[in-house]
């Protein structure tokens, strides 16, 4: 409590009280608050400037850590010394301008519902709880530290920094454990973060059920343990763990602990590399000096002060004397007259400067807000009227060490935090080592840095250990959820066929696009290879080489018969289309070279209408030479009505008539639906396949099928006419071409509708190159034989022979 007097220059230095039921030893860290406060309250005091003719007095009351003492002390404070009364206040020129305190906050939560009727401002300076940002509840509570809110975002900030996806939680069972870790848990589940398990630590036992929940923490796969305890209560835990030797483990502290001098000590190494929020470390200037300047006559009225100094030099004072007196053995009892630099040595060394500011903030708002309301002029004043009354809310200010501190709507100060890493000194002892900071205030994604390379993990390294409920899916693989299991618990599966992932624990793999193929890991896209039957390949080396050579036999036999054109085998043999058809035949071998190469849009336009016409034509050649054989046998009979028929003219028609029905099919095919190049990227994996689409199956097999209509009549013919005398036997080997023919192209069709790609286009050039050979030898081989290696049979007498009966012969 702070109390405001009236008063001169000259009675500005008050004296303090404090009161307290004695202990059997001293906190160190609490009389070390206790000075803080103190030495504020004097520093204000001797400021000219601050709060002139005015003087701030206090008197200090301990709860001991118990709910009944926190009440009783609020109704002291606001009805006076003795028995309280509520609503009534019994000391006079004593007004009260603000409560500090209380260190907890479920103390705080009751001092403030009994504080806020009466307006009193309350500015505590440890308790943390969200609960208390509700302004309609305590309208009159303020805090300089930051609230659970911003410290639970941030440690989830943290947690997610790190990575770890699989935390187990530990939590007192009071309002700072349960309100934070219930923020905490909301927040791990919108970054994605999974619980282990979730411990709570009884306050009323809390030595009790320490050793579940360390048996819990020992057999989770949670590496991670994020503590939001305070330390009277987690220190039974941690001893426990020192007792069950869990190691391994990393803790995360809040505040309330991440500096705790008790587990500071060799014995809880195991839990080195813990790593938490701490509140901020400000040295407070002339702190040191005033600490190393405390004396038992100083002040002879706090009953702490000896017991300080009994505890910093490590003698004590004669029973039941507490005045300074000399003594003999100064080595055991206390003399007063002991060094005070080896006093500022022993004490010093332990000074909290993170709370010890915190309280020191909370003086000072205190002293600027009653600077506010004194230099308050009426009729200018911020009320009703421009009246001048008691502030209920303040406005920014700034303290001597040059911070500026405010609070917000809820009455919460910005939450700024250090970053603590437990890391072992080579004493073996605990050193709080800063390696980042937190920052609310700051703009989103820049409020959390850290230095990883700083941190020393409980492994003795630097690197970040992993806590996870199962390993990382790579890139290719995609996670399947495990059912009754939380989503952080998983397995990988590979992508399916065709399906790539290119994340970490991507949820689902995707098709690649139309012209891209996953590589062996399916782990990214790969252009497709474009895949035709090419001249650099050996396949199609060898079917285009073929048809160079097989086109030279037909052009060769022509010379050869155009050279012998005079001789009775070309003459009988209806030079003229022979000719033709030689031609035809070279037609057909070259045909095939538009479907070697690449397919160009052209290419698939003319080949197949190419190669139809060029065979309709030669076989409507051979067809007209089978009708003229059988015209010219039936010629040499008496009376015979084919006489008129012998002519160049019945050729020429039977040629143009089925050759032009063929034309005829290929316009309407190429005018109507004509083929055009196709990317197929079904037909092989990873492959895009450059391939004419025919356009339209029916005009394809139609064209196919009129040429093997063509050639079955053609057979029939010749098969009729094949037994006739020697000079006209052309029509056997006629037979035997069509046949080859026809049976080529009846093994093509099942053929080619089982094949895809470059090889279905290699079967039908296959195709075309057979049947076209067999045309070529089957009819002109014979001739050719005789012409060159026969030249004795090649004379009209051997022709005119004739046979008398079967199987003999005659001239």
């Amino acid at each position: 409590m702070v109390r405001r007097c009236q008063a001169t220059a000259k009675e500005k230095r008050k004296p303090y009280k404090v009161e307290e039921h004695k202990r059997a030893r001293l906190h160190y860290q609490f009389y070390q608050w206790i000075q803080s406060m103190v030495f504020a309250i004097e520093e204000i005091n001797r400021d000219p400037d601050l709060l002139p003719n005015v003087t701030l007095g206090f008197r200090i009351y301990d709860s001991c850590v118990a709910l009944q003492r926190t009440l009783e002390g609020a109704l002291w404070i606001l009805s006076g010394r003795g028995k309280p009364i509520l609503n009534y206040r019994c000391q006079d020129n004593q007004p009260l301008a603000a409560v500090i305190g209380e260190s907890s906050s479920t103390r705080s939560i009751l001092m403030a519902r009994l504080l806020g009727l009466y307006r009193y401002p309350q500015i505590s300076y440890f308790a943390t709880s969200s609960f208390l940002s509700d302004r309609t509840h305590f309208p009159s509570f303020f805090r300089t530290i930051p609230s659970d809110s911003f410290q639970s975002q941030g440690l989830v900030q943290l947690v997610t920094y790190f990575g770890w996806t699989w935390v187990g939680l530990l939590a007192t069972d009071n309002n700072y454990g349960q309100q934070g870790i219930q923020i905490i848990k909301r927040e791990l589940v919108k970054a994605g973060v999974c619980i282990a398990f979730s411990e709570t630590i009884l306050t009323n036992l809390p030595n009790k059920n320490s050793m579940d929940i360390v048996r819990a923490i020992k057999n989770s796969t949670a590496v991670a343990i994020l503590a939001f305890c305070t330390i009277s209560n987690l220190i039974f835990v941690m001893d426990e763990v020192v007792w069950q030797n869990v190691t391994g483990k990393i803790w995360i502290a809040s505040e309330a602990w991440s500096t705790s001098p008790l587990l500071s000590r060799q014995k809880y190494a195991v839990i080195s590399g813990t790593i938490g929020f701490a509140v901020q470390r400000k040295e407070i200037i002339g702190f040191k000096e005033y600490l190393s300047r405390l004396h038992p006559a100083r002040v002879p009225e706090d009953i702490f002060m000896q017991m300080f100094w009994q505890e910093a030099r490590g003698c004590k004072w004669p029973v039941p004397e507490i005045l300074l007196k000399s003594w003999n053995n100064s080595t055991k009892m206390c003399a007063g007259s002991e060094k005070t630099g080896n006093l500022q040595d022993s004490y010093t060394a332990k000074t909290d400067f993170r709370t010890t500011y915190i309280i020191y903030n909370a003086i000072y708002i205190i002293a600027h807000a009653l600077q506010g309301l004194n230099s308050c002029q009426q009729g200018r004043g911020p009320f009703l009227r421009g009246t001048c009354a008691n502030i209920s809310e303040f406005r920014p200010w700034q303290n001597k060490i040059g911070e500026e501190v405010f609070f917000d709507s809820n009455g919460d100060p910005p939450a700024r935090y250090e970053i603590v890493n437990w890391q072992l000194s080579p004493e073996g002892t605990i050193r709080h080592v800063k390696v980042g900071s937190y920052d609310s205030s700051a703009p989103p994604g820049q409020n959390l840095i850290v230095n990883a390379s700083a941190i020393l993990w409980t492994t003795g390294t630097t690197q970040i250990p992993l806590s996870e409920c199962s390993r990382h899916c790579p890139p290719g693989y995609r996670k399947v959820a495990l059912e009754g299991k939380p989503i952080c618990c998983f397995q990988c599966d590979l992508c399916p066929l065709e399906q790539i992932s290119n994340q970490t624990d991507s949820v689902e793999c995707w098709k690649c696009s139309s012209d891209e193929w996953p590589n062996a890991k399916q782990n990214q896209c790969v252009q497709k290879s474009v895949v035709f039957l090419s001249y650099e390949e050996p396949l199609g080396a060898t079917l285009a080489g073929a048809s160079m050579i097989f086109s030279l036999f037909p052009v060769a036999s022509l010379g050869l018969f155009i050279c012998y054109r005079n001789t009775p085998i070309v003459k009988a043999n209806n030079c003229n289309l022979s000719y033709l058809l030689l031609l035809a035949l070279t037609f057909c071998f070259l045909c095939s070279l538009a479907f070697v190469g690449y397919p160009s849009p052209e290419k698939c336009l003319l080949r197949q209408a190419a190669f139809g016409i060029s065979f309709a034509l030669c076989i409507s050649c051979v067809l007209a030479k089978t009708i003229m054989v059988v015209i010219a046998f039936n010629t040499i009979k008496p009376n015979s009505n084919f006489r008129r028929w012998v002519g160049p003219q019945l050729s020429y028609g039977v040629i143009g008539v089925c050759t032009s029905i063929q034309i005829l099919v290929c316009s309407s095919w190429l005018i109507l639906s004509p083929p055009f190049l196709e990317y197929n990227t079904n037909t092989h994996p990873g492959m895009i396949v450059l391939e004419c689409n025919e356009g339209s199956p029916i005009a394809f097999w139609g064209m196919l099928g009129y040429l093997w209509l063509l050639a079955t009549f053609n057979f029939i013919v010749a098969f009729l006419a094949r037994k006739l005398p020697d000079s006209f036997n052309e029509a056997k080997f006629i037979t035997f071409s069509m046949l080859a023919f026809l049976t080529v192209w009846l093994s093509f069709i099942p053929a080619y509708l089982s094949t895809r790609g470059k090889y279905m286009v290699a079967m039908e050039i296959f195709a075309i190159l057979s049947s076209s050979c067999a045309l070529m030898f089957c009819i002109f081989f014979p001739k050719c034989y005789f012409i060159l290696v026969k030249p004795e049979m090649n004379i009209k007498s051997h022709l005119m022979r004739k046979d008398p009966s079967p199987g003999k012969r005659r001239d």
